[in-house]
């Protein structure tokens, strides 16, 4: 069999005119999705669905929104027969029955949020402006919040405030009228505010203030400190982990269940820093019996001015591997 002598040099063009948005392809899908590794599939099945049209591709839209066109549209059929990822705070309210140890959720029972590494989807470095909005837009508590709109009305909202797509740009990506984005994106409007009342100021990764914040989260876990986290959380602070269904409210809540349950003894517990969602976190790690430090998960800190307002555990031993570091520590 002879190749196609015209193979290369299109799949040459094809790498060099769609690679660079294989980055902002990836958020939107993880916006879409509320999960890094489907989003990382689906971004993978709109290149291979882009190159298969690729000749057909007349010019009439940009490269770049014929891309989010084939990206929003496999993003939509993937999501028709899945549950939506959630947090605990999107089941219930906090806990407020008998003091209790946490329990998990049967395995299967709930589609649960994941966390997206920042160096994932980290934007050059010379566009500030970029770095903002994507900073902002992949926030854990939007994103959350995102999950609970309908798909297209999720689509929509993100086509229009997100990534500045005109109304008739997002109609022409999901081949509906102007009127019907415009109706959508009211909706989705209202519907956030209803799930996000008060948008929180986070403070930029960047500021000492939220990396003193981690710090001090990590040292009440690798000292077994309660006391440290008086100065880590926020009188109103939150608390929950995946994959328990209850969650605390109130920073004494949340200090009593970490020091009664969790914190254990010293040595316990490593923690090494990194970032995920445009947020301070860190890559868990808890001694086992044989006394190795294995990954645990990874926990995202919501840094405020006045403290830590937010902080939600990921318990999954894979996600690791997924922010680039090793299963198990060395002593």
């Amino acid at each position: 069999m002879t190749s196609d002598p015209r193979a290369a040099p299109d799949r040459d063009r094809f790498t060099a005119e769609t690679e660079r948005f294989r980055r902002e392809l990836l958020a939107h899908c993880y916006r879409m999705v509320g999960s890094a590794q489907d989003a990382e599939d689906l971004v993978q099945e709109s290149y291979l669905r882009a190159w298969r049209s690729y000749s057909g591709f007349e010019g009439r839209a940009s490269i770049r929104s014929w891309l989010y066109k084939i990206a929003t549209n496999v993003c939509l059929t993937a999501l028709k027969p899945r549950p939506i990822r959630v947090l605990p705070s999107g089941l219930a309210g906090p806990q407020e029955g008998p003091d209790r140890p946490p329990n998990p959720v049967a395995p299967g029972e709930v589609s649960w949020l994941e966390p997206l590494p920042d160096a994932w989807i980290a934007p050059p470095a010379d566009d500030p402006a970029a770095v903002v909005v994507e900073r902002e837009s992949l926030r854990l508590a939007l994103i959350a919040s995102l999950q609970h709109l309908p798909a297209r009305q999720r689509a929509i909202l993100i086509l229009r405030e997100v990534l500045a797509f005109s109304a008739a740009e997002t109609a022409e990506i999901l081949g509906t009228t102007t009127a019907a984005v415009k109706s959508g994106l009211q909706r989705a409007r209202a519907r956030l505010d209803e799930l996000e009342p008060e948008s929180e100021e986070l403070l930029e990764p960047a500021d000492q203030r939220a990396r003193t914040l981690l710090d001090g989260y990590i040292a009440a876990f690798e000292r077994s400190d309660a006391r440290l986290l008086e100065q880590v959380l926020r009188a109103d602070a939150t608390l929950e982990a995946t994959p328990f269904r209850e969650w605390q409210a109130g920073r004494a809540m949340c200090i009593h269940m970490l020091d009664t349950y969790v914190l254990g003894a010293p040595g316990d517990w490593r923690m090494i820093a990194t970032a995920a969602n445009g947020q301070p976190a860190a890559v868990v790690y808890h001694r086992d019996a044989d006394g190795a430090l294995r990954a645990d998960g990874v926990v995202v800190l919501a840094p405020t001015a006045t403290g830590a307002s937010r902080v939600i555990k990921f318990h999954d031993p894979a996600l690791a591997a997924m922010f680039g570091f090793p299963d198990v520590l060395a002593h």
